[in-house]
């Protein structure tokens, strides 16, 4: 027997329950991961609070880092012994998790295990938001909501490389530190931003908005904007926004709205390993810095969640079992 965080029925944190299960069997095509740490995300909290439907019992979790234990029929790329990562894993609040081989990241010297369970979603969100949902040239003035999360804190590091201006936004003075640390070059507070955006730039707004944040921040994002601004919105930590009428985006000045997930940008193995490999080789060449902020005993998953929904972490979270 093994264990594993297991939620028996849509409710708060508490839900969240420390059990001994059968260990999982890999498929065809799996790998069976012995798990060394475990990436806690918003979606996680979502699935187990019922926002977002799923069958329980649930053992929640898809992104996790260790070493392959067992190799299911069909596998050639990888071996046991392998160190691996993904986004998405199987139930992977566990000591072992399955994962497709062809969603498993390989993982390269110099990168610890922490690390690397804290790279492959948000920092392949990263990637897809600045290369792919909105291309970010030299020179763009950029303003990007909760700058000192798991996602802004690597999102600023990749665009100040790109020779991006980074605004970005906070709700503390020690978060207003760690987002300054990251590169941004300026950081400001959430009530009254969009005006003090437009001053920053003499009036012109941004070319575009990375908000995450959703409802409490969504239309002063859009007033941040200049003309044909992108309004990139790829989460809703605040809440889900409102139905939009469209000819907001015209009024604005001919916006561009999109809201992208990371499914659609990891739609083959290709570009999963071309997304994974640009942020794992920065990690491993010193380049891009993870801010792990908070580890947890996999048994404590209930209390992590609970101080991830209270904002009272900053960088990412880990489980470890």
């Amino acid at each position: 027997m093994t264990h594993a965080i297991v939620a028996g029925q849509a409710g708060g944190p508490d839900v969240l329950t420390y059990t001994e299960v059968e260990p999982p069997v890999p498929g065809p095509g799996q790998l069976l991961i012995k798990v060394a740490a475990v990436g806690v995300n918003f979606i996680d909290t979502y699935q187990r609070s019922g926002i977002y439907k799923v069958e329980y019992p649930f053992t929640p979790g898809a992104e996790a880092a260790g070493t392959v234990d067992a190799v299911g029929e069909g596998v050639e790329e990888f071996s046991v012994g392998d160190r691996v990562a993904t986004a998405e894993g199987i139930r992977t609040y566990a000591e072992y998790a399955l994962v497709d081989a062809s969603k498993a990241l390989p993982v390269p010297d110099g990168v610890d295990d922490h690390t690397a369970a804290a790279l492959p979603l948000q920092g392949i969100t990263a990637h897809y938001l600045m290369n792919s949902s909105f291309r970010v040239e030299p020179g763009h003035n950029v303003l990007l909501h909760a700058g000192a999360g798991g996602v802004g804190l690597l999102l600023t590091q990749l665009l100040k490389a790109r020779g991006a201006r980074v605004i970005t936004t906070v709700s503390s003075d020690e978060k207003a530190d760690l987002s300054k640390l990251a590169g941004a070059d300026d950081v400001l507070r959430y009530e009254g931003f969009a005006d003090k955006v437009r001053e920053l730039t003499d009036g012109e707004g941004v070319h575009v908005v990375y908000d995450g944040v959703g409802k409490d921040t969504f239309d002063d994002s859009l007033k941040s904007l200049r003309i044909r601004g992108a309004m990139v919105l790829f989460g809703a930590a605040s809440g889900p926004v409102p139905p939009v009428d469209p000819q907001r985006l015209n009024a604005g000045g001919s916006l561009t709205l999109t809201r992208p997930t990371m499914a659609h940008f990891v739609q083959n193995s290709q570009e999963r390993r071309w997304r994974s490999a640009d942020i794992f080789d920065a990690a491993a060449h010193g380049t891009l810095a993870v801010r792990v902020g908070a580890t947890y005993p996999l048994a404590e998953a209930a209390q992590a969640h609970k101080d991830l929904e209270g904002r009272l972490t900053t960088g990412k979270v880990l489980l470890l079992p």
